[in-house]
């Protein structure tokens, strides 16, 4: 039995990796740090056939621990401060964890076993003010948050340690994706979350900050396959990951109303406080590589990812809020 590590098991893309391993016959490890208030909710259904660990990116000395006592045979690093406006309000810290914990656990894999394989979750905020459209591996990086920076380094560092020491690393360059998992933080979320409280009377308004800017966005468990994929091949590579098609925030408000028959122009109000203080405008991957090598492509497209999401929203408020049962197409 193949066994894994997976750092920020309890985030989306963690939980929905976990399964897909445990599916796959994996025995699954999840670091978490030690919290006063680790949330669990993401994973709480599948928690008894997962061990959770506990360890830190910003503590080495944990790192080496785990993989001494454990010997997973690959490594997700998935945890990271992984939200961007939030990165302006505490850069440093983002980079700590964001930039230097890849630097940290991937010397713990050297250091340890040099022969675990390792994937490192970039980010297409790397890209930022574009140089090309649509955004391939050999588009240059030009990053526009303190986020996007710290995951240029993580990105970079994990190149240099595959060709430094022959290890097997790969980065996967991961375009926006989404799923009712999606923290409430996120746009997306933000979204069809209010789209479900509106029509359910408990709400009557959405705050968002840049209507255009556009997004590649993806469904969260078609991207977490992609993951396990790049470490099933005979040699460690980088691979862009995303749908090929691009939206703007607006047209995901229109779609997210639509399915519930609400016209999204009487309820969406543009606010500067979420305005980022340097917008990423246009965001569009060129999956080609992925699908002609790991032989990987989506399986939802932009419309039924926004109605799963806002059909999971609405059935959450359903249980818990005690309102009347709703009928939608």
């Amino acid at each position: 039995m193949p066994k894994a590590l997976i750092t920020g098991i309890t985030g989306q893309d963690g939980s929905y990796l976990a399964e897909f391993l445990i599916k796959q016959g994996y025995e699954v490890l999840g670091m978490v740090r030690r919290t006063s208030t680790i949330n669990f909710d993401r994973i709480r259904h599948f928690q008894d056939r997962v061990t959770l660990v506990q360890g830190d990116l910003l503590d080495q000395v944990s790192l080496l621990n785990i993989l001494e006592e454990h010997k997973p045979d690959e490594v997700y690093n998935l945890a990271a401060q992984s939200f961007v406006p939030t990165s302006w309000t505490q850069p440093v810290l983002t980079g700590e964890f964001t930039a230097l914990g890849v630097t940290r656990i991937l010397d713990a894999v050297r250091l340890v076993n040099p022969k675990i394989r390792f994937y490192q979750a970039s980010s297409s905020e790397m890209f930022g003010k574009v140089r090309e459209v649509p955004q391939s591996e050999a588009t240059p990086f030009y990053p526009r948050s303190p986020y996007g920076v710290a995951k240029v380094y993580g990105h970079w560092i994990t190149i240099n340690y595959r060709e430094s020491y022959d290890l097997y690393a790969c980065s996967g360059i991961l375009f926006n994706h989404e799923s009712p998992r999606r923290g409430l933080e996120f746009v997306t979320h933000k979204i069809t979350n209010a789209v479900a409280r509106i029509k359910l009377g408990l709400d009557s308004e959405l705050r968002l900050g840049n209507l255009d800017a556009r997004r590649d966005w993806g469904y969260a468990p078609d991207y977490v396959r992609a993951m396990w994929l790049m470490l099933q091949q005979d040699a460690p590579d980088d691979y862009v990951i995303a749908t090929g098609e691009t939206h703007s925030v607006q047209e995901f408000c229109e779609e997210a109303f639509r399915f519930v028959d609400l016209d999204w122009r009487e309820y969406v109000v543009q606010d500067e406080r979420f305005m980022r203080p340097a917008e990423v405008d246009m965001l569009v991957g060129d999956p080609t590589k992925a699908g002609e090598t790991l032989g990987w492509e989506p399986s939802v497209t932009f419309g039924d990812l926004v109605r799963l999401m806002v059909e999971a929203d609405i059935e959450a408020l359903k249980r818990n809020a005690r309102v009347p049962h709703l009928d939608y197409a």
